[in-house]
């Protein structure tokens, strides 16, 4: 359970004494008996039963204090207080990417979403998750290029991280923002729009430089699509096909346990006019006939409708219905980005060492994201191919697992999800990054006194010792 469904009625005032944390700890994995929770201090908020672990369950927060505020003038009062200090939001990150001394949730600020049809622009608060942010633009009969794939993720943090959707010509969800207001260390607010010239270095964060208050993300009509799975595509006929395959549709991705072939297709499609074929199969693979779930033996109800039935992009971009909210993630994913140059060789080479991970793995996906030019994104400046992991919650063989697929892709200039587990440092990763050292005198101007700034910012970022 999140943060908002552990409220309490009872609020305290500014002036009120902030409330001490309880002698025991803080929870730890998911499951953990009630006793377990700590009560944590809150100012400026509400008091709350919190759950200090992450959506999956695989991390525990060391924050001595979560903030709540419910205003944005509190948030400003808090973020300029405070010697440091993170924004935590769905927790959807399985790392320590958003762990500090002390943490500010927004889930007590206003959830609104204001549409602008003439601009075809909506703004949003940070606090506001794709699901409430879907339900809006419904109504209004407007959509988005792109979606995550699940409804609980806060908007704010899928777009600091660069997390993405997939399709040839798409660009992750960040190339959709228009405009941020942002509350920096000093407690103004920033507002940066596609002109500023901080722009393409703010938009992707990853929480560093300051606190989202709100966003503007671009729309368009609201369209329809359908989608078609194809089972059993083997290896070969991947490599050899791999452009034809990926842009057969809007969006394509491919499921595989590493076995001797691909698992399923999803072949996600807009409706146009005459757009509409059928086919037994796809490069050999062959058309499903029944609803599939990308885990293969679980239960499709939960996966969005296939068959080639159309429907609103909503209910056809993600794998998961809008309904779909799990309590928790019993997984751990990881994520890789590689230039699309190097796609079929870092493929090849997780199938080669597929029999060293597969016993851990619940699925894989594969699928291609187009370049940008937002300084801290993996496609900054490069077409990729993601290559994503959906591990058992099994943590220490996991990270085994992981020395060996780092070393299996090094040679193909892999870019981590920033929000997802790793082991590569700053050292390996920040060459990659040829702003980086733009970004770092960014955080510079904007945070002089690193109030954002953790131990996973310095030693997977930034690259200090």
């Amino acid at each position: 359970m999140g943060i908002a469904g552990a409220v309490s009625d009872g609020r305290e005032t500014m002036a009120a004494r902030p409330m001490r944390a309880r002698d025991q700890g803080p929870a730890g994995l998911a499951g953990a008996p009630a006793k377990a929770q700590a009560w944590p201090r809150w100012t400026l908020g509400y008091r709350a039963s919190v759950a200090w672990t992450n959506w999956a369950g695989n991390y525990t927060y060391r924050a001595r204090a979560i903030h709540a505020p419910s205003t944005l003038e509190q948030l400003q009062e808090l973020v300029c207080g405070l010697p440091r200090v993170r924004v935590l939001g769905s927790r959807h990150s399985f790392t320590d990417i958003a762990d500090c001394e002390e943490l500010v949730s927004l889930d007590r600020m206003p959830h609104d979403v204001v549409v602008d049809r003439d601009a075809r622009a909506v703004s949003l608060s940070g606090a506001v998750r794709y699901g409430e942010l879907v339900q809006e633009l419904s109504r209004e009969r407007l959509a988005l290029a792109n979606l995550a794939s699940l409804p609980h993720i806060a908007v704010a943090g899928a777009v600091s991280t660069a997390t993405h959707g997939s399709g040839d010509q798409n660009g992750n969800l960040a190339t959709a923002v228009a405009g941020l207001q942002i509350v920096t260390s000093d407690g103004n607010i920033l507002t940066v729009g596609r002109r500023d010239p901080d722009f393409e270095g703010v938009v992707v964060g990853i929480g560093a430089v300051g606190a989202v208050a709100r966003i503007t993300l671009d729309l368009e009509p609201a369209y329809q699509m359908r989608q078609h799975v194809f089972e059993g595509l083997r290896w070969n006929q991947l490599f050899e096909h791999f452009d034809a395959i990926t842009s057969s549709g809007y969006s394509v991705s491919a499921f595989t346990r590493w076995g001797e072939t691909t698992d399923q297709v999803w072949i996600k499609s807009r409706v146009t006019e005459g757009s509409e074929t059928t086919a037994d199969e796809f490069f050999g693979a062959t058309a499903a006939t029944k609803e599939m779930n990308p885990i293969v033996g679980l239960d499709p109800s939960n996966c969005t409708p296939q068959l080639g039935a159309p429907g609103p992009w909503s209910e056809r971009l993600p794998h998961f219905r809008m309904g779909f909210t799990p309590s928790s993630g019993v997984e751990i994913q990881s994520e890789y980005i590689v230039p699309r140059s190097h796609a079929v060789s870092a493929i090849e080479a997780v199938v080669r060492i597929g029999s060293k991970i597969r016993p851990l793995i619940q699925v894989s996906e594969i699928r291609t994201i187009a370049a940008d030019t937002l300084w801290m994104s993996p496609q900054y400046g490069q077409d990729t191919v993601a290559i994503h992991f959906t591990w058992k919650p099994e943590q220490e063989r996991v990270e085994r697992a992981l020395v060996e697929l780092e070393r299996a892709l090094a040679p193909f200039e892999p870019r981590p999800h920033w929000g997802k587990l790793f082991l590569a440092d700053g050292k390996t990763i920040g060459p990659m990054y040829e702003r980086l050292g733009d970004f770092a005198g960014l955080l510079d101007r904007l945070d002089p006194r690193g109030a954002f700034r953790n131990e996973w910012l310095e030693s997977r970022v930034l690259g200090a010792d």
